[in-house]
């Protein structure tokens, strides 16, 4: 048997700044990884692996 819970939250105005901007963040890395990875099979014939594509997360400015 299986249990499911869902819970609504109620962010203040700060935490809903808060949460757009995180989210903002993870919609454009997540495209930019993407592209990336279309770019690179385009050249090379072979894609990314995860660990090359986390590993570029640190180098990028902020």
């Amino acid at each position: 048997m299986f249990q499911a819970y869902k819970y609504r939250i109620y962010p203040t105005i700060e935490q809903q700044i808060a949460l757009a901007q995180s989210f903002g963040c993870c919609r454009w890395y997540w495209n930019y990884a993407l592209n990336l990875c279309k770019e690179t099979y385009k050249t090379t014939g072979k894609g990314l692996s995860r660990k090359a594509i986390q590993g570029l997360l640190p180098q990028l400015p902020i």
